[in-house]
């Protein structure tokens, strides 16, 4: 299990706010792992008194966000009071986020704290037990546009061809993927999946995303006739390894990706075969299950799918964390254009003088 800070040595006003983001908010534990190391790096910073808060990640360390889940030296050197919380202000705040920046925490990861702070106040004023919320007039820092980095088709034909069909990993590998590819899904989402969420006689997926969420996403026939080769001559196998308890729970409600020994396949290890066949395709590139969601979205929009309903079968929210495949997209419309057109090149500066 993955080493987190434990919630009482940060108090009952972190443990009360974790508590209401799981029941009220339905947070995943990722969320709360994220949220549990932001507070407990800011509460080392406070009980230090600043510069000698020990440093977990940025770029200046050597470390990155991977190693911060592990590190338990983030702790504070002694509890955080609420009187403290108390005569935090913005001028505080400010001062928390000029000591990221000076250890070359990248912008991003700058404003993920910055609301978790604002959260955490938050729900502090609601609960009374501070007056006013200190993050409430900091500004969040601007953010990089950074477009998403995809396969191109010929690339995500390659990696879904790479698993051995001919044992039981192979074909719920190959399904894994073929599914990811065909849904866009989260990795979290993937495998949560269990095998009552498909529905194979009219091709949808059955999808609780972030907040607890539902969504209906519709599945590819390639993916349901990989699906249909795992569960009839892979799953079976798989399953028989699991404890007989686990056996016996409703066909329904068992997980519809198994790991070797017959219990749930985890994120972590949706990452792990990921890398296997990207090292197998001699990709130069890391590819993670975030960018074959990124896949996923530009290959739709770049055959034509509307904007909205990408955003619907993705799960976002808003439509403007969609939109940012339309850049991808144009991007690549100038470049057909710059290959294709015979007058494309441009005039050549008049001579001075």
């Amino acid at each position: 299990m993955t080493a987190q800070p434990a919630v009482d040595n940060l108090g009952p006003e972190v443990a009360g706010f974790l508590a209401r983001l799981s029941v009220e908010k339905s947070a995943s534990e990722h969320t709360l792992r994220s949220y549990r190391l932001d507070l407990a790096q800011f509460y080392a910073w406070l009980a230090s008194g600043g510069e000698s808060a020990p440093v977990v990640g940025g770029r200046g360390t050597g470390r990155t966000r991977r190693h911060d889940f592990a590190a338990l030296q983030v702790q504070p050197q002694r509890p955080v009071s609420l009187d403290e919380l108390r005569a935090v202000t913005h001028l505080t705040i400010r001062s928390y986020l000029a000591f990221l920046q000076r250890q070359e925490f990248s912008r991003r990861t700058i404003a993920r704290k910055l609301s978790c702070l604002r959260s955490f106040f938050k729900y502090l004023v609601l609960s009374d037990l501070v007056a006013s919320n200190p993050v409430a007039g900091v500004h969040t820092p601007k953010l990089e546009r950074r477009l998403p980095v995809f396969l191109d088709e010929e690339e995500i034909g390659g990696l879904l061809s790479q698993p051995d069909t001919g044992t039981p990993l192979g074909l719920r590998d190959r399904a894994l993927l073929e599914l990811l590819y065909a849904t866009g899904l989260r990795v979290s989402e993937l495998v949560g999946l269990n095998r009552g969420d498909i529905d194979y006689s009219e091709g949808w997926v059955i999808v609780w995303g972030k907040g607890r969420k539902e969504r209906a996403v519709p599945v590819g026939s390639e993916a349901l006739q990989a699906l249909a080769h795992y569960l009839r001559d892979g799953w079976p196998v798989l399953r028989s390894r699991a404890p007989s308890g686990e056996q016996s729970v409703p066909e329904a409600h068992q997980p519809l990706f198994l790991n070797k020994l017959g219990g749930r396949l985890s994120d972590r290890s949706v990452r792990r075969l990921l890398d296997r066949y990207i090292r197998q395709l001699a990709l130069s590139r890391q590819i993670s299950p975030h960018k074959i969601r990124h896949t996923f979205a530009t290959h739709m929009l770049n055959h034509g799918a509307d904007l909205r309903a990408v955003q619907e079968m993705l799960g976002h929210a808003s439509l403007s964390t969609t939109q940012i495949y339309t850049h991808v997209t144009t991007q690549r419309l100038r470049t057909e254009y710059l290959r294709a057109h015979p007058r494309q090149r441009r005039a050549s500066p008049p001579d001075e003088g």
